[in-house]
């Protein structure tokens, strides 16, 4: 017997509250890494803060203009760790966590670079993403966010420009001109990965691109999009969960509809502050479903753990408004939302309302050449590895098929989003342990073949030919 939905779903919310600490109204779960991918009591035993070293670079506001304006600079801050570093005489790598939309703290104990460092004796450098953290320019986050005049700074092509700068800086300041670089990210910072290596292949030897949707924009949107991954993993978990879910809509706005039927939502749910609206608690669940999914994985079972709340209820008791546009809305296939398609209009429209900003939809894909990706990198790119989970919604921008020898996919059928990258557990299944063997030992593939081309290019020098 099913509870009504009014009594059903804020219990849904209590229970599930402890497991997403900062939500915000949005209608798709943030590109980034999840913080379950982050810092754990393991790392942290096994990681010192005394071997991470913070430094700020005098970055240019501006990397593609000459004029007066783009000379600004703005004090943007990266860390080193060289615990585990070989050395320069030694050629050894440099592994480089390129930041996504958040502070440089919360990359700064990614599991993949902890676990990996001392086994490839690599330098570990992570730098901020401009806008974020302490890398802001314009002297505040307010004044850099102010207007569309400042916020023009923040896309893509500054970002890479500003880590090309800063790597070159370190090779520099460490004397290893010779070492290798290879550059990370998850998510939006994993498509920041793979594009780095396109557009500066003479500083980056590789790129590992976690979670990457380098497919999911306007000109290559996919047929089946988020929400449907989204809907498929809640009704594999349970039917009678996915039925509630799908159903509740309709009964939000029923109860909406009421004189006092705002007020009585606002009472169930508990919110902070009285509803207008009921799109705002849709929205907000909306939220709390896609990231269920997107980051279900250790050290817990959200789903799972969602899915257990509704089918055995207790008794009665921004970079988006630039170039990032991913259209992701609730299409007309089986899906346990209402269907809501993706409106660029209103899209555009709400970002000029806030920002004074109009988003550029199709220059992502002009600039970085994301249409026909198969046929285009397979005889100009190389040294990437695009890992996916299939149960993140955002695997189906993902790259799922190797586009060559070098230019790899690797998937798993039940990981996550950005899963690869977090810390190491003994309860690991075992097709996550072979994803992060198959991820470094491919880079190190990549190493050695750099080392011997290396050697061979510096004899051939001493013998002056």
């Amino acid at each position: 017997m099913y509870l009504p939905f009014t009594i059903l779903l804020p219990f849904v919310f209590t229970i599930l509250s402890p497991y997403f600490v900062s939500l915000t109204h949005s209608k798709v779960a943030r590109l980034g890494i999840s913080t379950t991918t982050r810092p754990t009591e393991t790392v942290f035993a096994s990681a010192d803060n005394s071997d991470l070293n913070f430094f700020y670079y005098h970055q240019n506001l501006d990397h593609f203009t000459f004029t007066p304006k783009s000379y600004q600079t703005f004090q943007q801050r990266y860390v080193i760790n060289a615990k585990h570093w070989a050395g320069s005489k030694a050629n050894a790598p440099i592994l480089a966590f390129l930041g996504e939309e958040a502070s440089i703290e919360s990359d700064l104990y990614v599991g993949f670079f902890q676990d990996n460092g001392p086994r490839l004796k690599a330098l570990l450098v992570y730098v901020e993403h401009r806008y974020y953290g302490k890398s802001v320019p314009f002297g505040s986050a307010e004044e850099a966010l102010k207007n569309a005049s400042t916020l023009g700074y923040l896309n893509a092509a500054q970002a890479l420009a500003d880590y090309a700068a800063i790597l070159m800086h370190v090779k520099e300041k460490y004397s290893a001109k010779h070492s290798p670089i290879i550059v990370v990210g998850g998510s939006y910072g994993g498509m920041l990965a793979a594009w780095f290596r396109l557009k500066y292949p003479h500083i980056a030897l590789g790129a590992l691109a976690s979670s990457a949707p380098l497919l999911y924009f306007e000109d290559t949107r996919p047929k089946f999009g988020y929400y449907h991954i989204i809907t498929k993993v809640f009704k594999e978990t349970s039917k009678r969960c996915y039925k509630t879910i799908r159903k509740s809509w309709k009964e939000i706005d029923r109860v909406a509809a009421k004189s006092n039927g705002l007020l009585i939502l606002s009472k169930k749910f508990k919110t902070c502050a009285p509803l207008s609206r009921s799109f705002d608690i849709k929205d907000f669940l909306d939220s709390i479903y896609a990231e269920s999914v997107q980051f279900n994985g250790n050290p817990g079972d959200w789903v799972a753990t969602l899915c257990n709340a509704i089918d055995n209820p207790p008794n009665r008791k921004n970079y988006g408004c630039s170039e990032i546009v991913i259209p992701i809305g609730h299409d007309k296939h089986d899906t346990m939302f209402q269907t809501a398609p993706f409106n660029m209009t209103s899209f555009i429209d709400d970002c000029k309302s806030k920002y004074g900003v109009s988003p550029r939809p199709h220059w992502i894909t002009t600039y970085f050449g994301i249409q026909d990706i198969k046929l285009i990198l397979r005889r100009f790119g190389s040294n990437i590895i695009f890992s996916n989970g299939l149960a993140d919604p955002y695997s189906v921008g993902g790259v799922l098929e190797n586009v060559s020898g070098s230019v790899v996919a690797i998937k798993t059928l039940n990981g996550t989003h950005c899963q690869d990258l977090s810390s190491r557990r003994k309860d690991d299944p075992k097709w996550l342990v072979m994803q992060r063997e198959k991820e470094i030992k491919t880079i190190e593939s990549w190493i050695s073949t750099y080392q011997k081309d290396l050697r061979g290019s510096t004899c051939h020098n001493k013998l002056g030919l």
